[in-house]
């Protein structure tokens, strides 16, 4: 069971928010965003060498 940083509630109010703005609704949406949470939070480095 993966563990999310964003709680089932919160998820629910900024993916109406995506959808308004036209964000594709991906059915890995929120493995995306949680993602890029992920990296944020932990600074991972990007890009290639």
């Amino acid at each position: 069971m993966p563990r999310y940083m964003l709680s089932d509630e919160l998820w629910s109010k900024l993916k109406r928010i995506m959808l308004q703005f036209s964000i594709y609704d991906k059915r890995n949406l929120r493995m995306m965003v949680e993602g890029i949470l992920y990296r944020m939070r932990v600074g991972c480095p990007g890009g290639i060498s």
